[in-house]
């Protein structure tokens, strides 16, 4: 049920997939948890992987379409398996993670770019080992889009020259290239253009974190462009800049997910062995209690992200579904990220502040993903726009399968305009709900009818609907629903068993009267309000034989099946 680099054998992958999971895999084993320790700990560059990556062109074969690949039969842009690795470089460090996920930010405005010139180029770099960076945010004003200063003054004959600064930008130091968005000088019209970390005219400023990534500050002091290095213009820029945020904050769940799996190793190995009071600590009840939920919630974590990646790969003009559950796995997943880790936190105490352990990083870094590629409430406020069409208004779907097929991702690339959420239709979620009849699934289903039965007799009024603290308790309850459905859809296909999903349904039924209630708390709530949360706030079933079923067979059995290489 969750990532084991001694036992995963990759069987859904075709052979060179394997080949770059399992070589990633040796390739951290070898380095080994102290030198992965000391390098986190004094800052070092990560040349090793990027090394590592270069020589076995790995990037070139997961992020190149196959269009610009040179005929290498296995380069394609493949969710599934981008997937894959994502959780594979999360296991070991978020650093190594970070190279990756900027590197596919800054390809998204290239390859989404209508200049061949620059995309075949982009091509040719990244068979050569290059990694990229995506110049979006400023530092007086974050990834807001419309106050961009970055600015492009057209000198004619298609010629440019760029002035302006950005910050926060990943892979600012060695970038092959940085694609950079910015204005017009002349008729303030978005642009994205890629510009060279090697030539005279572009700064780097400083890393702007203490750590191994290299997070930059960047400055182009009349930096010549040419219409070769213009990507995009006017809404084709905007439209490039928000659906490469699309495909990029995906990878954000699966890094949460690694980041999960190896502390839950490591802490679990710790715990089993630990004998207080005359007793080992996973024999104390609260222990059981803690370990079993960070179990269900990272289960619950990696089956919901593996579902939504079937509406990834399939998604297309006419089925947009895939931007309700893009932004879920950026921010649900992440958040019960922090909550997995603080589980086990609990559990190891001041073990996870110690400098040896993965953990120690685990605990820095989980806090890290739902602050990225926009923040929960961001990606909050987008999932909200989706609640009305989702339980009120099903439409008519074919049934997606689960791909694993080797196929590239095209839409990804050309996703259209990024206007009209409001219109984009689901399928009827009750029907994985309705294919399940366990004691706590019952209870979520009567907790979603009491949401329902709440928006329809007492919603948000107009001030209401301005309070985005308001808007985001009620988004997290919209969440759980969405939640849950993609879980019951990927356990039926995966043949989940009823403990484990009677498990996860357990904390979602308390998930659910949490955020009932601090709705009921809310300032401005109402009364009708009020006693609409009041019916949503419900007990799991107490089931103490399917609680030890699901520990003992599940939980306590992953103790000392992993521990990395020293």
């Amino acid at each position: 049920m969750i990532f084991n680099p001694r036992k995963e054998t990759f069987d859904h992958l075709d052979e060179r997939s394997k080949e770059i999971m399992t070589k990633t895999i040796e390739f951290f084993e070898a380095k080994g948890k102290a030198k992965l320790k000391e390098d986190d700990h004094e800052r070092r560059w990560y040349a090793d992987f990027i090394a590592f990556v270069k020589e076995n062109k790995i990037f070139s074969t997961l992020l190149t379409p196959p269009e610009f690949a040179e005929g290498d039969p296995d380069a394609r842009w493949d969710t599934y398996r981008n997937s894959v690795f994502s959780e594979i470089l999360g296991f070991y460090g978020l650093a190594y993670w970070y190279n990756w996920q900027v590197t596919i930010l800054g390809l998204g405005p290239l390859w989404m770019s209508p200049n061949r010139a620059i995309r075949e180029k982009t091509g040719c770099l990244l068979r050569e080992g290059g990694i990229f960076g995506f110049g979006l945010s400023e530092k007086a004003h974050g990834a807001d889009l419309y106050s961009s200063e970055m600015m492009l003054t057209p000198l004619g004959e298609g010629r440019y020259v760029a002035d302006g600064g950005k910050y926060y930008i990943g892979n600012g130091n060695e970038a092959a290239l940085l694609s950079t968005f910015g204005k017009n000088s002349e008729n303030d019209e978005y642009v994205w253009f890629a510009v060279e970390t090697t030539h005279d005219n572009f700064e780097l400023v400083k890393n702007v974190v203490n750590a191994q990534m290299y997070v930059a500050e960047y400055a182009l002091n009349g930096y010549p462009i040419t219409d070769g290095e213009v990507l995009s213009t006017g809404q084709d820029a905007w439209d490039a800049a928000l659906n490469t945020v699309n495909v990029g904050k995906f990878n954000l769940g699966w890094a949460s997910i690694g980041i999960c799996t190896h502390a839950f190793y490591e802490a679990i190995n710790h715990a089993a062995h630990r004998n207080l009071y005359g007793k080992f600590v996973t024999e104390f009840p609260h222990i059981q209690q803690m370990f079993t939920d960070a179990y269900a919630r990272l289960a619950a974590m990696r089956i919901f992200s593996a579902r939504a990646i079937d509406y990834m790969r399939s998604a297309s003009a006419e089925d947009r579904r895939y931007l309700l559950f893009n932004p879920m796995v950026k921010m649900k997943v992440t958040t019960q990220g922090e909550e997995v880790i603080n589980l086990l936190w609990d559990v190891i105490a001041a073990r996870g502040f110690e400098q040896d352990t993965y953990f120690e990083m685990a605990a820095r870094d989980i806090r890290a993903l739902p602050k990225l590629e926009g923040t929960v409430h961001v990606n909050m406020a987008l999932i909200v726009k989706f609640m009305a069409n989702y339980l009120f208004n099903p439409g008519e779907f074919p049934e997606i399968p689960f791909r694993t097929d080797a196929a590239h991702d095209e839409f990804l690339f050309n996703q259209g305009p990024t206007r009209g959420l409001g219109k984009i239709q689901f399928h009827d979620y009750t029907k994985a709900y309705s294919k399940v009849d366990l004691p706590n699934v019952n209870i979520f289903k009567e907790q979603i009818e009491a949401l329902k039965t709440l928006l329809m007799t007492a919603p948000p009024s107009k001030e209401q609907t301005r309070d985005i603290d308001f808007l985001l308790c009620m988004g997290e309850l919209f969440t759980l629903v969405a939640y849950g459905q993609l879980i019951i859809e990927k356990g039926k296909m995966d043949g989940l068993g009823d403990d484990l999903l009677e498990q996860i349904f357990d904390f979602m039924v308390r998930d659910f009267s949490k955020f009932a209630l601090q709705l009921y708390a809310k300032t401005s709530s109402t009364e009708a309000q009020m006693e609409g949360c009041l019916k949503m706030i419900r007990k799991p079933v107490v089931d103490e034989e399917r609680f030890q079923r699901v520990w003992q067979k599940e939980v306590l059995p992953l103790t000392d099946t992993y521990e990395m290489n020293p």
